[in-house]
């Protein structure tokens, strides 16, 4: 399996990151457990011939109803993992989503992905000022959306990293796009940090790990404070427990980028976001990370595309693992769904050709069980194309 590959190839604390969820990681089973309860019922004696994969988001045509999830800290499994990512989703005319808590800048993205499709995820944060920023440089790299993901105003009870004891952001990993940021430069000058105290060889491991993570040298680094104060500002600003629907209208605001809400799991939620002038929802539960026992998103699905109708386009995301998964979201109303630890896993197994070759194998496998349920194309996709056993 790619995730076993993955284990292998990572030490323990980036595989801990990259596949934990939050608990006990019952949400992660639930995510699994919801498309297995769910089985496809082919239909025979149809020309499946020529089959047509491609859907239609925000504008652009898309060969195929995915993308890649933005995920943070993709550093963990491989030097530059947001670069090579990027480019191998390009290749493929897949939309590449932009992390906010990328290992490297947007900016440098962009311009390795020629006209290939990107959208950017942000965190809302504390920081009006720098959520602004974020929404500017998007604009500005040729982003053609924007997601606002809602589930993260705290970190999940993350077991796997409490038991050895790491955040990758405490050592300066994941924190690319508020290095290169203007405003978030701007605020560094006024933290302060205090001096470090007797170093003992732990503290020094953890010095050279933040001097290297910061941009510029790695030997100035070690002598200036301010790869810590960064460290110190993004914890202070990225954790925002008080997020609620005035930030929705204040995000809004900001851009006329289609606006898209990851992590709803209500439907109350959805009709909610119709009011605010929302242009997408993502049905997300953060891939079992963050909260433990909640509701699967593929159970979740149909009240949410049953509350918005027609009227904006609702994405699945956690728990994608095969073709026969894309056929099941789509069948019940998602219009796309984005895919997440598969091309982490193969990112750190095989790099770039490891992302290409993941997303080839998806596509394949979605368009070859198309057609073996009978189906010549994504349109003909609905909720009788699937049945559920109990």
């Amino acid at each position: 399996m790619l995730e076993e590959r993955a284990r292998e190839a990572l030490s323990p604390e980036a595989f801990a990151y990259l596949a934990g969820g939050a608990g006990a990681e019952s949400t992660m089973r639930a995510n699994r457990e919801a498309f297995e309860r769910r089985r496809i019922i082919p239909r025979v004696l149809c020309d499946v011939s020529e089959r047509d994969t491609s859907v239609e988001l925000f504008g652009r045509r898309l060969p195929a109803p995915l993308l890649l999830a933005p995920i943070g800290v993709l550093e963990l499994a491989r030097r530059d993992g947001d670069l090579l990512a990027a480019r191998a989703a390009a290749s493929e005319g897949l939309p590449f989503v932009f992390s906010s808590q990328a290992s490297v800048p947007m900016e440098r993205c962009a311009r390795a992905m020629g006209d290939g499709p990107r959208w950017f995820q942000l965190y809302r944060g504390t920081s009006d000022e720098l959520a602004e920023s974020f929404v500017r440089r998007a604009e500005a790299c040729g982003c053609e959306a924007l997601v606002l993901t809602l589930d993260t105003t705290q970190l999940g009870w993350r077991v796997r990293d409490l038991d050895l004891a790491y955040l990758p952001f405490l050592y300066g990993k994941g924190l690319a796009q508020y290095t290169s940021d203007p405003v978030f430069q701007g605020q560094l000058e006024s933290i302060e940090v205090p001096p470090s105290g007797r170093p003992t060889p732990a503290a020094l491991r953890a010095l050279v790990q933040i001097a290297r993570a910061h941009p510029g040298s790695t030997w100035r680094n070690l002598v200036s404070p301010r790869p810590r104060a960064a460290i110190r500002l993004f914890l202070d600003t990225f954790s925002k427990p008080s997020l609620d629907w005035d930030d929705i209208a204040f995000v809004r605001g900001l851009t006329e980028l289609p606006l898209v809400l990851k992590g709803v799991l209500h439907p109350d939620d959805a009709r909610r976001a119709l009011e605010h002038g929302v242009d997408g929802i993502v049905v997300s539960n953060h891939g079992g990370r963050q909260v433990d026992g909640a509701i699967a998103t593929l159970d979740a699905l149909q009240p949410i595309v049953e509350a918005v109708g027609d009227r904006i386009p609702v994405l699945l995301d956690s728990g994608v693992r095969g073709g026969a998964d894309v056929f099941k979201a789509l069948a019940l109303g998602a219009r796309a769904v984005l895919v997440g630890r598969p091309y982490a896993y193969a990112l750190a197994v095989a790099g770039e050709e490891g992302v290409r070759a993941t997303i080839r194998n998806l596509v394949a496998d979605f368009d070859l069980t198309l057609g073996l349920a009978g189906c010549a194309s994504v349109a003909e996709l609905g909720p009788e194309r699937v049945g559920e056993v109990r």
